[in-house]
């Protein structure tokens, strides 16, 4: 298949808003694509480059290149230069992939540059999410949704579904089965803004559960065999053997366990999230790291165990499975609402919810129980109750946006005030701005516009914005050394000054 083609469905996508619209699309484009090219199709389309990151900066892409008159690039070729790209190291590597970089670009049209430049950065934004693409699957292969889904969940990924669909028919989905040492993807929860408003959604009998800042992770063994999977479905068994050690002392020998590992003090209290996911993410020196800051898992649901699948099964029935395997101080903790009705029900849901944040917790996950696991989907059945932190901040800078932002102000440099009247830069967000935001921003930002290096500019501290974040956590990129985790813009507030912005101290003091 020729990137043109890819690039042009992407450009068709992102221009319409109709789900029906861009389904179809997507369908004829795998259609043409076959078994080999639509693996590479589906992430391309979703903005994610199948090596990961390239070692590819902006500096880079910025260099004008003149585009080619037709169209000759395949999508396979494209993906295996961008490889070999990828793979190039040591000294003079940079300049390397530049170079190589520079000849890919001299040999795609001018839509083909812009969806490469997109796809490099990040910003192939043309809503052409996995759950769409599944579907257009489906319609392309002429099976039934549902069953394209479930085999999608069993896979762990899109990808072996499409080309097994594509190359073998409807017939291929029953190949694909829950597989104890085969990772699936996680069930995700949507928000409620309360408990009570969480248990009125669900309507019947309910879980609440602590919602711990740790690391998703899947648990498989089979007999002697362990296999950890974090939420992206990659292995990090080597680098948590105590979590291996612990579940081989569990009665069966062959299940699926979905949970967190936590690093928690001695107090029992959670110790910063940056320390979990610094001890997951380490790949050097694991006994030092595991002594230095040992990681505990809680688990809160159960796949497979005692040979069975257990994923169409009702919640209530998991847990008790899981309560027969696992230990309960390895198990989350939990309250049971039998009636959403009962008033001393709800009562105890709200208490439980307002422990588990004075036990130092991110809030609540609030469990139907006669729900099944809907893995790789946000479930209607699991809502998560946590607060919502906001910070009215200053914008410092803004970076011109790229891809579908160019010619926009996007990234923006959020500071807080200093006792002096200065500003701390606290870290940067582009979450959260719809088009009309930016648009808005960008106007007004050049208004403050002081500097303006072609990639940063910096502006007069004086615009407000209100800012929702998840957590602080320690940074030594930053003058305060902490930084926001999962920033996103909620509002612009020109009702306030700078001088009314959140101060540090004021920042330091919700520091866990």
């Amino acid at each position: 298949m020729l990137l043109a083609r890819l690039a042009h469905v992407s450009l068709e996508v992102a221009a319409t808003s109709a789900r029906t619209r861009k389904t179809a699309l997507l369908a004829g484009l795998f259609r043409d694509a076959g078994p080999d090219d639509v693996p590479v199709v589906i992430p391309y389309l979703a903005g994610r480059l199948p090596q990961g990151r390239l070692g590819i900066g902006w500096s880079s892409l910025r260099v004008p290149v003149t585009p080619a008159d037709e169209p000759t690039l395949t999508v396979a070729e494209t993906n295996a230069e961008l490889t070999a790209i990828g793979a190039l190291t040591g000294p003079g590597s940079q300049a390397a992939r530049k170079e190589r970089l520079v000849r890919l670009l001299g040999a795609a049209t001018a839509d083909e540059q812009y969806f490469l430049r997109g796809l490099l950065t990040g910003e192939v934004r043309q809503g052409a999410l996995d759950a769409l693409a599944v579907d257009a699957l489906a319609d392309a292969a002429g099976a039934p949704r549902p069953e394209v889904r479930r085999a999608v969940m069993l896979a762990g990924s899109l990808g072996p579904v499409a080309r097994a669909l594509l190359a073998e028919g409807p017939g291929a989905l029953a190949s694909f089965r829950l597989t104890v040492g085969r990772p699936v993807q996680p069930m995700l929860a949507h928000t409620a803004r309360s408990v009570a408003e969480a248990i009125d959604r669900l309507g019947g009998p309910c879980a609440v559960e602590e919602k711990l800042d740790g690391i998703r992770v899947q648990v498989h063994r089979d007999g002697p065999r362990v296999r950890v999977y974090t939420r992206t479905l990659d292995d990090i068994t080597d680098r948590l053997p105590e979590l291996a050690a612990a579940v081989t002392g569990f009665p069966d020998e062959r299940f699926i366990l979905d949970g967190e590992v936590i690093a928690l003090g001695p107090d029992g209290r959670p110790r910063p999230f940056q320390e979990t996911a610094g001890r997951v993410g380490s790949r050097r020196d694991v006994a030092t790291a595991a002594d230095a800051v040992p990681v505990v898992p809680v688990f809160f649901d159960a796949l497979y165990a005692d040979g069975r699948d257990l994923l169409d099964l009702p919640f209530a029935e998991r847990h008790r499975e899981l309560a027969q395997l696992v230990p309960e101080p390895m198990r989350v903790r939990r309250l049971v609402v039998d009636d959403p009705g009962d008033e001393s029900g709800r009562a105890a849901a709200v208490a439980f919810s307002e422990e588990t944040l004075a036990r130092g917790h991110e809030g609540v996950v609030i469990k139907g129980t006669e729900a099944p696991y809907s893995a790789g989907r946000r479930g209607a059945s699991w809502l998560k109750v946590k607060p919502v932190h906001t910070l009215d901040l200053v914008v410092l800078a803004a970076e011109w946006g790229h891809g579908r932002r160019t010619g926009r102000l996007s990234n923006l440099h959020l500071g807080a005030r200093r006792d002096d009247g200065t500003f701390a830069m606290l870290g940067k967000t582009f979450k959260g701005l719809t088009d009309t935001l930016l648009a808005w921003q960008t106007e007004r930002l050049r208004e403050l516009a002081t500097a303006d290096d072609g990639h940063v500019v910096t502006v007069r501290p004086e615009l407000v914005v209100e800012i929702a974040y998840d957590g602080l956590q320690s940074s030594t990129r930053y003058p305060e050394g902490v930084t926001l985790r999962f920033a996103r813009v909620l509002r612009y507030r020109e009702d306030k000054s700078a001088e009314e912005a959140d101060t540090v101290e004021t920042v330091l003091s919700r520091r866990v």
